[in-house]
């Protein structure tokens, strides 16, 4: 017993020297970076200039990366890396992506040659894009391809900005020490949870002495342990307890049984055709909004139609047995019957053009981690409960929008909160039932 308790006092006391280490070694590591780094290098501007390359890569993501690559490896489309040098000028650029079927019906030979050099694909018309809209995509593309200035000796380029030196980084340092204490407190807490057992088991081999027991024989351990046992059944108490313990496990299994009727989370059906979400919205980076065209002007966010798959499976993986469903369906003239995955009560009202474009909430939000998933599972319970949680926690952006003044001024009245989506009616009834 004397042992065991040593080597927990050793362990305790290894896990508060690893602690104390781990906080020296973090201090040291925020002094290497008080000493002030090189500046991170500017991106390179656009070459043609007169354009807003944050602006252009919003627009490239949003409309152009389906087909395009902003460096020169072709996908649907060619490589856009210096676009501007093989084609005839911004000038020509800016009919071709307003109207490339306008421009080839023209007769112009760079626009006929481009479309016979991939398949006659036809190029999505963008009438909606302004002259600085279209030189801000290709300055973003122009600053994609233009060389990276290289970083300084010594320094090392972290993902999201400027170099910095490779000995100011004190992460890996504290996840260690983390990660050893956590490992010392479990075993100090198996090493007590074994301690007590075998104090149990001492207690229950060994011999009983006494006076009363002065030369009578020690009752065998199964048969101590019936005794026990049979004496527990007949107590009139335990056998209480147990009942209540039973009528209480019941009765709330019950209950949760009865809530859970109608939520579906978890539910991951088989479709007719295995579309990868992780494969086009994660590896390919597709933006939602691309497929699902109706999230940022309905009710519905609507599901894809044929067409809108044969836009790139027009052209690549056109063998593919799933990609030949498609083509059936179109030859068919027969809609593809896909498996609705969230689907609520029609009791209840749901609009997404409102929740996307007015309080920009993320598909993520309520769908889960979808450029993640192989298969489409609901991972939000959808519930009515989950909802009103969600308005009494979410904050009401109301910078720069003259439409919340009045309102904001009379919740500042009241109270120092920020406003939230229940404070502008999202708890009442009506808004969500008709």
């Amino acid at each position: 017993m004397s042992r065991l308790s040593k080597f927990c006092g050793a362990l305790t006391l290894a896990a508060f020297l690893l602690f104390q280490g781990g906080q020296m070694n973090a201090q040291d590591s925020t002094a290497a970076q008080g000493g002030g780094g090189p500046a991170a290098a500017t991106p390179a501007a656009g070459a043609g200039g007169g354009g807003d390359v944050a602006k252009g890569k919003e627009l490239f993501e949003n409309n152009c990366k389906t087909c395009h690559n902003a460096n020169a490896e072709a996908l649907v489309g060619p490589g856009l890396a210096g676009v501007r040098q093989r084609t005839p000028g911004d000038a020509w650029l800016q009919k071709w992506i307003r109207n490339s079927s306008a421009l080839i019906a023209t007769g112009d030979a760079y626009a006929v040659k481009i479309f016979n050099q991939y398949n006659k694909t036809q190029m999505t018309s963008f009438t909606n894009f302004s002259d600085g809209d279209i030189k801000s995509i290709l300055d973003y593309i122009d600053s994609e391809s233009a060389p990276k200035q290289a970083a300084l000796p010594g320094t090392v380029a972290p993902a999201g900005g400027g170099p910095t030196t490779a000995a100011a980084s004190s992460g890996p340092s504290e996840l260690f020490t983390f990660v050893l204490v956590a490992l010392l407190v479990v075993m100090l807490l198996v090493l007590g949870v074994l301690l007590v057992i075998v104090t149990i088991l001492s207690k229950a081999v060994t011999p009983q002495t006494g006076d009363a027991l002065v030369g009578t024989q020690t009752a065998p351990l199964v048969q101590r342990l019936r005794n026990g046992l049979v004496g527990a059944v007949n107590n009139s108490t335990i056998r209480s307890v147990a009942i209540w313990l039973f009528l209480f496990v019941a009765t709330k299994m019950s209950i949760d049984g009865l809530y859970s009727i109608g939520i579906q989370q978890g539910y991951a059906p088989k479709q007719p055709i295995a579309y990868s979400h992780k494969l086009h919205a994660g590896q390919y980076k597709i933006d939602c909004n691309y497929c699902h065209v109706g999230v940022n002007k309905g009710k519905s966010a609507t599901i894809p139609s044929a067409n809108i798959c044969m836009n790139c499976h027009g052209v690549i993986k056109k063998e593919s047995p799933e990609i030949q469903k498609i083509y059936a369906a179109i030859e068919q003239n027969k809609p593809i019957e896909w498996i609705r995955v969230h689907n609520l009560p029609d009791l209840a009202y749901f609009n997404h053009a409102q929740h996307v474009n007015v309080g920009n909430v993320q598909c993520q939000t309520c769908h889960g981690e979808i450029q993640k998933m192989e298969v489409v599972e609901q991972r939000s319970s959808l519930t009515m409960g989950w909802c009103i949680d969600c308005h009494r926690k979410t904050e009401v952006n109301t910078k720069d929008n003259a439409y919340y003044d009045k309102l904001v001024a009379l919740h500042r009245k009241e109270t120092k909160e920020p406003l939230k989506v229940a404070n502008i009616g999202g708890l009442e009834c009506s808004k969500c039932h008709y």
